[in-house]
C-alpha cells in the first residue's frame, strides 16, 4: 500500500513539474538579443533593423540609407 502511494505521488510530482512548472515564463518587457547578419555583433531585438527577414545592428550593415 505504501509503495503504491509513493508511486502515485511520484507520478503527480512528475506531471506537475513537466507540464505546469517547466513552462518558460515569457515577460513582455524581456529583451532578446539577436546577432547582426553582417558583423556578428549582438543587438537588442527592439533596436535591430530587419531586412529580408535578417537582423542588422545598423543601417550601414543593412545597406539602407
Amino acid at each position: 500500500m505504501l509503495f503504491k502511494m509513493l508511486i502515485l505521488a511520484a507520478i503527480i510530482a512528475g506531471v506537475y513539474y513537466f507540464f505546469i512548472k517547466a513552462k518558460p515564463s515569457t515577460k513582455p518587457d524581456e529583451e532578446t538579443l539577436v546577432e547582426c547578419e553582417k558583423c556578428h555583433t549582438f543587438v537588442s531585438s527592439k533596436e535591430a533593423i530587419i531586412k529580408d527577414g535578417k537582423y542588422y545592428c545598423s543601417k550601414e550593415c543593412a545597406g539602407v540609407k
